[in-house]
Order: C-alpha cells, then sequence, then structure tokens
C-alpha cells in the first residue's frame, strides 16, 4: 500500500476538515507516522474496531467511522424493510470525540434509510446490550475504547440479541466495508427525522431488572445503610447508573467526586483501568480517611469492576479479576443453595484464560462449567443458546479481565449488576460476622491456593498484529514436555480446535477457534499464550495451583523465564 500517495490524497481532498488537514500538515516529514496513518487500514474484526484517535485510514477519526458504518447500513439493508424499521440503538462513553462518532454513525444510518437511536448522554456497554432487546433492534453500536489510555476509541457492534455480532454476521459486514474505497465521501445528516432519542424510561427499567437480582435482601436491610463504601466511576459511564442501583437497594456510598467529571483525558489516572490498583488510589485514600470497608472502580464503559478490600492488617489490596470471579462465583452459588434456588441445571460459562478454580467451586455445588475464548460474547452467546434449547439454566459468566455478567438482562460484561453483588455481597458477609477477604482465604484453605497473574509484551507498528500471530504460530512447531519442572499434560491448539497429549494422541475441541496456544500442567496449573484482539499486546495467563502463596510466587517467578525463553524460540 502506498502511503505517501494515501497521505496526499487526504491531505488534497477539500473536503477533508480545516482540523484534519492542520493535523496532517503537521507530519509531513515524519515518514515513520505517515507509514503508520496512511500504510494500511484499521482492522475491523470480531470485536470491531479500535485505535488511536487520529486523521489517516488506520486511525479512528469520525471519516474511518463512516466507513464502517455504511458497510454495517449496507449489511442491513440486505435484511429488508423490517429491519430498517427496527433500526440500530448507539451508546457512547466519555472518551474523547466519543459523541461526535456516535451522531456521524447515526447520520449514515439515517442517510440508509435505517431508524437510529441515540442516547442523549453517556451510556455504558451493558445499557447498550440492554436497549438492544428493550428496543427490539436489529444491531447495536458502542464508541468506546474500555480501559485502554485516552489516546484510543473504538466501535463495537451488537447483534439483535444483545451480544456483540457473531463472526459469520461481521464477516459480511467486513465485506461492504472493505468496497468503500471512498473515505472522506460525505455520510448523512445529523438532522435527519429517523435520528430519534431512545425513551428516558429504559434507564428505570434497566435499575429496576437488576434491582430484580439481588441475592441478600435481607442482609443488605439490616447492613447497606451503615456500609461504608467508596465508588469511583474514573470519569466515566457508569456514575449515574451504579449510584442509581446502590441508591435503589439503600446501599450507602461514597463517591471520589474529582472523579465524576466526564473527562475525556482521565486526567486524575495513568490509565483508566481498574484492574490496576494504581487506578483505585483516589478511592483508597478516601477508603482510608474515613475507615471504609470496600473500594470499586468502573471503567469508562463501565464493563468492568476493579476492587479493593482491607486484608487482615487493615491495608488495601487490589483484587484480581479472577480472585473477584471466584468470590462472586462462590457467594452467588451459597445463596441459590441456601435458598433452595439453584436450577437443576444449573450453568457457569468462563473463558478458558480465567482461573483454574472456578471449576473445583462448580464442581463443588454440583454446577456444570462452560469454558469460551476471550470475549464476552461467547459467554452470551451461551445464553442464547440455553434459552433456544433448554439444556441449561446459566447463573453467572466472568472473565479474568475484571468482567461479570448475573442475570440475562445484558449480554456483555456488565459492571454496574457487578457493582451491586458486590456490595450485597459485603453485607451479607458482614451479617454473618465474616468479611470479604476472610471468605477468600476459606476459599484457597478449602480448593488449594491458586496465583493467576496476566503479562503482556507490548508489540508496536504496522505488522504488530502479524509479528504477534507469528509468535504464537511458532509455539505450535515446539515440543514443549515441561514447564519450569512441571510437566505438561496437554497442549491445546485453539487455531485447529486440537488438544494434543502428552503421548501424541489429539482430542477435538468443541469450541470457537481462535490463535492461542493452552498448556496443562500437572497439578492443575496452566499457561495461556495469545495475542490480543484489541490492542498491540501479546498476553501471557499464567494459573498456579500451589501449596500455599509462597510457593506459588517462587513457582511464578521459574515458569515467567520459562515462558520467556520458549517466546524466544518461538520468534525462531
Amino acid at each position: 500500500m502506498d502511503y505517501q500517495k494515501n497521505y496526499e490524497t487526504w491531505l488534497n481532498d477539500q473536503r477533508l476538515s480545516k482540523e484534519g488537514r492542520e493535523e496532517l500538515l503537521k507530519i509531513a516529514t515524519d515518514e515513520k507516522e505517515k507509514e503508520f496513518r496512511f500504510g494500511g487500514e484499521l482492522e475491523f474484526g470480531t470485536a470491531g474496531m479500535r485505535g488511536i484517535i487520529g486523521y489517516g485510514m488506520n486511525m479512528m477519526n469520525a471519516h474511518t467511522v463512516m466507513r464502517a458504518t455504511q458497510g454495517l447500513s449496507e449489511f442491513i439493508l440486505t435484511l429488508g424493510e423490517k429491519a430498517k424499521e427496527q433500526g440500530v440503538v448507539i451508546s457512547y462513553d466519555t472518551r474523547r470525540k466519543s459523541e461526535e462518532f456516535a451522531k456521524v454513525s447515526a447520520a449514515v444510518l439515517a442517510k440508509n434509510g435505517i431508524k437510529a437511536y441515540l442516547f442523549d448522554d453517556v451510556h455504558p456497554v451493558p445499557m447498550l446490550s440492554y436497549a438492544v432487546r428493550y428496543l427490539g433492534t436489529i444491531a447495536g453500536i458502542m464508541i468506546t475504547a474500555s480501559h485502554n489510555p485516552k489516546e484510543y476509541n473504538g466501535y463495537k457492534v451488537y447483534g439483535s440479541d444483545g451480544a456483540q455480532m457473531s463472526p459469520e454476521d461481521t464477516e459480511k459486514v467486513v465485506e461492504y466495508i472493505n468496497k468503500i474505497d471512498d473515505y472522506l465521501a460525505p455520510q448523512g445528516d445529523e438532522n435527519s427525522p429517523l435520528i430519534v432519542s431512545v425513551p428516558k424510561k429504559l434507564d428505570e427499567d434497566y435499575i429496576e431488572e437488576l434491582s430484580k437480582l439481588c441475592l441478600s435482601k435481607e442482609s443488605v436491610q439490616k447492613c447497606g445503610k451503615d456500609l461504608k463504601l467508596v465508588y469511583t466511576p474514573v470519569h466515566g459511564s457508569g456514575y449515574v447508573p451504579v449510584m442509581n442501583v446502590l441508591k435503589k437497594l439503600g446501599i450507602n456510598v461514597t463517591v471520589v467526586e474529582e472523579q465524576t467529571a466526564k473527562d475525556t483525558e482521565f486526567s486524575t489516572v495513568k490509565v483508566p483501568n481498574p484492574e490496576f490498583k494504581e487506578t483505585l488510589s483516589m478511592g483508597i485514600d478516601l477508603a482510608n480517611k474515613i475507615s471504609a470497608d470496600v473500594v470499586f472502580g468502573t471503567d469508562p464503559d463501565s464493563d468492568r469492576l476493579g476492587v479493593a478490600l482491607k486484608n487482615d492488617s487493615g491495608e488495601f489490596v487490589a483484587l484480581s479479576g479472577n480472585q473477584v470471579g471466584i468470590l462472586l462465583l462462590d457467594y452467588i452459588l451459597t445463596r441459590l443453595q441456601e435458598d433452595g434456588a439453584m436450577p437443576k441445571n444449573a450453568a457457569v460459562v468462563k473463558s478458558f484464560v480465567s482461573t483454574g478454580m472456578a471449576k473445583a467451586i462448580c464442581d463443588d455445588f454440583g454446577v456444570t462449567l462452560y469454558e469460551t475464548p476471550v470475549g464476552f460474547k461467547f459467554i452470551g452467546e451461551k445464553i442464547k443458546q440455553w434459552e433456544r434449547d433448554g439444556k441449561h439454566t446459566y447463573v453467572f459468566g466472568f472473565e479474568e479481565s475484571c468482567g461479570y455478567l448475573r442475570g440475562t438482562h445484558a449480554r456483555d460484561k456488565d459492571a454496574v449488576v457487578a457493582s451491586m453483588l458486590c456490595a450485597e455481597m459485603v453485607c451479607y458477609y458482614t451479617s454473618i460476622g465474616k468479611t470479604v477477604y476472610g471468605r477468600l482465604q476459606e476459599i484457597y484453605a478449602k480448593y488449594g491456593f491458586v496465583l493467576d497473574k496476566t503479562e503482556s509484551v507490548q508489540y508496536s507498528g504496522l505488522n504488530a498484529m502479524k509479528e504477534m500471530n507469528g509468535v504464537v504460530d511458532g509455539l505450535k512447531g515446539l515440543k514443549v514436555e515441561s514447564l519450569a519442572g512441571l510437566n505438561v499434560l496437554a497442549v491445546r491448539d485453539y487455531s485447529s480446535a486440537k488438544r494434543i497429549l502428552a503421548n501424541g494422541d489429539t482430542e477435538t475441541l468443541d469450541i470457537p477457534k481462535c490463535n492461542c496456544v493452552y498448556y496443562e500442567l500437572e497439578g492443575g496449573s496452566f499457561i495461556c499464550v495469545r495475542p490480543s484482539g484489541t490492542e498491540p499486546k501479546l498476553k501471557i495467563y499464567y494459573s498456579l495451583r500451589m501449596k500455599d502463596e509462597k510457593t506459588a510466587n517462587e513457582k511464578l517467578l521459574e515458569m515467567k523465564s520459562a515462558t520467556t525463553e520458549l517466546l524466544e524460540k518461538a520468534k525462531n
């Protein structure tokens, strides 16, 4: 692809805005930057698009957003008049240009005769997912880059079931997008009568739906008003719904006021990712000041929840996504069992990179556990499948990246309902004279200690995705019998859906294919390597089941070293 020619085409096009022209003129002598922006096109994958905000074909801007929406529109037009009338609902978060991207998306849909429902203000991912089925639309669009740094934005598409669009339909949309060569074509009228506001009542009904999922109403009534909970929306879209659902249940909340502002720069944090303790630091400072029990934080699109609790020494520790996942799993199954409300065909779903502890807990409760590839849409697909065939009743789903869903109101991870569940969980354990941190230690004592850790190797440049996938492909050709002294019992190659046992026998995996290698280790441990689908990072997941935390941490150091050597071999 001739990046210089593409650069000049954009720069000299009279339809390019003044802002765009000025930005491109600034990089006139920066060949590396021009090549990055114009040497390729921003990929529309199974999770939509995500990229750095700026002008160019490989960037997030109004033109790449309108082009993607035109491709989506052409796909919808093939579905008939009813699909056009059903329309598309659009939401957005607090990032740079999110509102602009939402409005131009609505304008493109309207130009194609497709009704567009547009939220009047920021709303989180789970509410967009809820809105798709609430309004009966044919699709949904969410403008967000989730937990990524402030320089990023993204575009996610949802199907009529409220889950992220299926790979099959996404492939069709991409075909239409790829046929559009003119990025700067005018794309619609933002004042079209086909663009309508989402009804305000949806917000109320969403909160009402969540409140029905409360599992410990008596404990909440007893302890909720005295609970000292600190919440930070980290400048994102979770502020209103999280506060509303906790208020409806009667749970006392103290908010980090400085982080309630819809700040596109997320100026009080390094990155708006609640997985990191640093992101929760202002909440923890406030919690220490008022002697609070727990700190919650949600990311910009409020689909991820970070949690910090006091340990036995009275110091706040940030829990990993896996730790919150097993606490919620244990709590939900415990309460369902105590109330005699456990479905006979109850099932839990997690991504295969999430903690191995989940299986031990589910086995103990007699609940079926299913694993899916990374991406909450696969969990959403299981919900849809079971509603259709009645084989199982979905009770909970989670991913290690701080994503959780109880209920079927949404088909994506929901930090709003997770905030509610975590708050009532604190009330429940308080009511029986325990702490949540204490319960976590009981879980480890009962099922064995599991250390879950995720590391990332950063890549950059136009070929980042190709290089990362090349490393994973290289692993498939290596015979690995042990890692850091632990025998490899089997290797799962998810790209071919094969499980290769140590003796050479193979089994077929009943799971959607993805480029990922997973090493099953003795004792219930595993290591998994996969390229991120949303950012240029090679993700390495460690789950080490050991006799205690000290042993696990020692083994982790050995395992990291062994994995580094393995990745170097895979490159050659």
